[in-house]
C-alpha cells in the first residue's frame, strides 16, 4: 500500500522535507509506518513509540491499521505559552 507522510515543525526541519510518499505492506499499522519513517530519517526522534500520529486528520494509536491512500501526519509535542 502507499501512504503519504506529512512532517511538521521540528520533524520537518530534522528530515529536511515536509512530506513524502511511502510503500508499506498491506497489513501496516501506525507503528510500522513510524518505524519506517525513522529508518529513513533517524534524526526525526529517538523513540518511535512516543510519536503523536494523526491518520487522515484523526489522532490514532500505534496499533491502528492503515489503508492504501492514508495520510499519516507526525506531530511533535508542543510546549510553551504563558
Amino acid at each position: 500500500m502507499r501512504v503519504t507522510v506529512k512532517l511538521f515543525a521540528s520533524y520537518k526541519e530534522k528530515a529536511g522535507r515536509s512530506g513524502f510518499e511511502m510503500e508499506l505492506p498491506e497489513d501496516a499499522t501506525v507503528a510500522s509506518a513510524t518505524s519506517e519513517v525513522l529508518r529513513l530519517y533517524p534524526r526525526v526522534t529517538g523513540d518511535a513509540s512516543r510519536l503523536m500520529v494523526a491518520v487522515n486528520e484523526q489522532y490514532q494509536e500505534h496499533d491502528f491499521r492503515l489503508s492504501d491512500g492514508d495520510e499519516v501526519a507526525l506531530i511533535p509535542p508542543v510546549s510553551g505559552g504563558a
